[in-house]
């Protein structure tokens, strides 16, 4: 008799699931311990053009229809450690997702026995996000040129405020008086950039969040902004990439990676098949991320001053030469560093070497 209450209750749970897996408006999907294919929604099978066939498959013969690389190192990262899994990714078809991976508990035998992974869509979010992020860089850019150009000009004022002080005719009430006002003027001058560039900017600079980042994903994105330029240069982008996930702000990587895969497209010649290479691996550390490209290269003087504001080191390429400043902007602040090879006529390579912190590798 107990045991036919159990056949019962079984049958009762698995109705439940199904009528759960029937009628829920999310893309989900449950995949056993062997990686075996179980069930899935039906947002799930219009999302990722599942089929019925494919209940019984293992995830690594269709894990191209969820156009998502590390999908499997993730399930099986959170089969082994029974921990939920949460992270945004975009998928190779350009639309994001917020994925959660949860562990299925056998609660009586103590086990794992497969996760369930829900995708919900996120992608006008990231959109909007885009161009928030787009305004904010911009904004940072325009109070650093703000503080970079306006100090100098101070400096000449007072300067010459010295020299007025070293007239001989001083005794001239007219003369104490005006004097008095352009030294009261620079003083409020100094008050005011200092409390713009010191103070308040500083307390209301924005501060994104570091998260876990799919680098391959991040690539993708910088690839499609960069598509006019990359068909236009005939340029093949190659990968090897031995650190697949970092722990980063997503905003200022793919800033880092399009800044330095652009430029490696400029400033390659026509007269030759444009190449560039993305690595990444650990060093001591860091993980290090590389642009290697066969492009023009450039001599020792150029790659001491590259990354200062609006240095250039050919006039012919379009640019305003504050991409590579904050390249380096980025990264220092991050407490990474960057290093250059390169060579004249013989290609440029870029290391960004950040420092470690959750790293998955392929």
């Amino acid at each position: 008799m107990k045991k036919k209450e159990q056949i019962i209750e079984l049958i009762q749970l698995n109705e439940d699931l199904e009528n759960y897996f029937s009628n829920t408006i999310i893309p989900q999907l449950f995949v056993d311990a062997d990686l075996i294919l179980r069930k899935f929604t039906p947002p799930a099978m219009k999302q990722f053009d599942l089929k019925p066939e494919f209940i019984g498959m293992a995830i690594q013969d269709i894990k191209e229809n969820f156009r998502f690389p590390t999908l499997i190192h993730n399930i099986n990262s959170v089969i082994a450690t029974g921990k939920i899994l949460e992270k945004e990714i975009q998928t190779t078809d350009l639309k994001w997702y917020q994925m959660n991976i949860l562990p299925y508990h056998v609660r009586n035998e103590n086990r794992t026995n497969g996760v369930i992974i829900t995708f919900v869509d996120i992608t006008p979010r990231v959109k909007d996000l885009k161009e928030q992020e787009k305004l904010v860089l911009e904004h940072e850019l325009l109070l650093d040129t703000i503080a970079h150009d306006i100090k100098n000009p101070i400096v000449v004022i007072n300067l010459t405020m010295e020299l007025i002080k070293n007239f001989e005719d001083k005794n001239s009430d007219k003369f104490r008086t005006l004097l008095q006002n352009h030294e009261n003027s620079l003083i409020e001058i100094k008050k005011v950039i200092f409390d713009l560039t010191e103070r308040r900017w500083g307390e209301q600079r924005y501060h994104a969040a570091a998260e876990l980042i799919d680098l391959p994903n991040i690539i993708e994105d910088v690839r499609m902004s960069l598509a006019p330029q990359i068909i236009e240069s005939d340029v093949q982008i190659k990968q090897n990439l031995k650190v697949s996930e970092i722990t980063f702000v997503r905003r200022k990587l793919r800033s880092v990676l399009y800044n330095l895969i652009n430029n490696a497209i400029k400033y390659t010649p026509a007269s030759r098949p444009s190449e560039i290479l993305v690595s990444s691996y650990e060093e001591s550390d860091f993980v290090v991320i590389s642009v290697k490209d066969n492009g023009i290269g450039m001599t020792a003087e150029n790659q001491r001053t590259i990354f200062e504001k609006f240095k250039r080191i050919s006039k012919s390429v379009e640019g305003s030469g504050v991409g590579l400043y904050l390249v380096n902007t980025i990264v220092t602040q991050a407490g990474g560093k960057i290093e250059i090879h390169s060579e004249p006529d013989k290609g440029t390579e870029i290391k960004v070497m950040l420092k470690k912190n959750e790293i998955v590798k392929i």
